[in-house]
């Protein structure tokens, strides 16, 4: 009897099992679980003094249809498994409590596990097990984790199932574990892993006196990035003096098209998320407050379309029409003056004549003979004596001329 309880607590140290005292009463059966992308660690030598098992039934019996009986290894909660050979890389656990068959877990090709109230049996393909206590984390969300020994892991979510991988600089880990429903056990470095349907998470440290359940690090950034911020579409130009534009409205969805023509002024049309028009301003209906939409420099080429969200004293937020063409930045909308002109002196409706740059006034009608206009640099002045200027020229009588001679002239 004694002899057999030593080879069991032999055997279950080269395995890298914890063996502690009976901790969870029966209950929970162990279920085994399916394929696994990790491979298993390699086998290790059997312990010095280890005896070697014969092939036997449940009973004790020897028996060659079940396989090649390996060792009965203790759990800690007091269950035991009976380990048997079926294959090259075929396995099987019987888990038994009290005399009695509670679960099975076959490892063929693959590695399995079991999980009784806490109490995990790892079953490798190539005989090897590991087992604890402990070490869980249920119902483990998405992010990365550390275990025991300060390795890192990241479990996602990912088409409906997790994924649990190794944290890589670059972003891209490697796949340990693909859980796709069932129970899946990995392998990194010395740690096993085994992750549960529902994002439970156990691990175990082989050989290491530190175990802990794995410790959430960080988490995802689930706030979701932010929307691409509409930018203005190219200008396109329509005309030799024609261009257009379309801009983002400041209502989500909306688009505004903005068209400068040189002739016919600007013209802004709100569109919906259809492209169908909502409202147009142009150089008669520069402004609809109601959409809270103006048109500023309507009657110049260089306008700007003011769009604001809010009523009342919101400012509005300005965006330039698109440029005109070179060659078509004249502004036709501002009228061009007409040329000023001198009128002439009030009550003379004689002929203005310039005479070498000074100006004199002749009289309507006849001008009496030897009359003379002033020589340049002269100032004198041809005075008609009141109406009767023309009956006297009639009468021969001749002009008085008074003679004022010019500054320059005097002594």
């Amino acid at each position: 009897m004694r002899t057999a309880l030593r080879t069991a607590i032999a055997t279950a140290l080269v395995a890298g099992v914890a063996i502690t005292a009976p901790a969870l009463a029966a209950g929970a059966a162990f279920a085994a679980d399916g394929p696994a992308a990790a491979a298993a660690p390699a086998a290790t030598a059997p312990a010095a003094g280890t005896e070697t098992a014969k092939p036997e039934d449940a009973k004790g019996r020897s028996t060659q249809e079940d396989g090649v009986f390996v060792r009965n290894q203790i759990l800690p909660n007091g269950a035991t498994a009976r380990i048997v050979k079926l294959g090259d890389t075929h396995y099987r656990a019987e888990i038994l409590k009290e005399g009695q068959r509670v679960g099975t877990l076959e490892a063929d090709g693959h590695p399995v596990a079991g999980n009784d109230d806490g109490t995990f049996l790892v079953l490798f393909e190539t005989g090897l097990t590991s087992t604890w206590q402990g070490n869980y984390l249920p119902g483990a969300r998405p992010g990365v984790y550390e275990l025991a020994d300060g390795t890192r892991v990241e479990l996602t979510l990912k088409y409906g199932g997790y994924d649990l991988r190794t944290v890589e600089k670059n972003g891209e880990g490697r796949v340990l574990v693909h859980l796709n429903g069932t129970r899946k056990v990995g392998v990194l470095g010395k740690a096993v892993l085994v992750v549960e349907p529902d994002g439970g998470f156990a691990a175990y440290i082989n050989g290491s006196m530190r175990q802990a359940a794995p410790k959430l690090v960080e988490t995802p950034d689930t706030t979701p990035a932010p929307a691409p911020k509409p930018t203005p579409g190219p200008v396109v130009t329509l005309g030799e003096c024609t261009v257009q534009q379309d801009i983002p409205s400041v209502f989500a969805l909306l688009t505004v098209t903005l068209t400068n023509d040189l002739e016919k002024g600007p013209k802004a049309v709100l569109k919906d998320e259809a492209g169908k028009p909502i409202v147009t301003l142009d150089r008669d209906h520069a402004a609809d407050l109601g959409q809270g939409l103006t048109i500023k420099g309507a009657n110049t080429t260089t306008p700007q379309l003011g769009q604001r969200t809010q009523g009342s004293d919101t400012p509005y937020a300005w965006t330039a029409f698109p440029k005109l063409p070179k060659g078509c930045e004249k502004d036709t909308a501002t009228p061009t003056p007409a040329p000023s002109t001198t009128p002439a002196p009030a009550g003379n409706t004689g002929t203005t004549v310039n005479n070498g740059g000074q100006t004199s006034v002749v009289p309507k009608g006849g001008v009496a003979a030897g009359a003379e206009l002033a020589a340049e640099g002269d100032s004198t002045a041809l005075i008609a004596a009141g109406a009767g200027a023309a009956s006297l020229a009639a009468a021969g009588l001749g002009f008085v001329v008074l003679r004022r001679r010019a500054a320059g002239a005097r002594g």
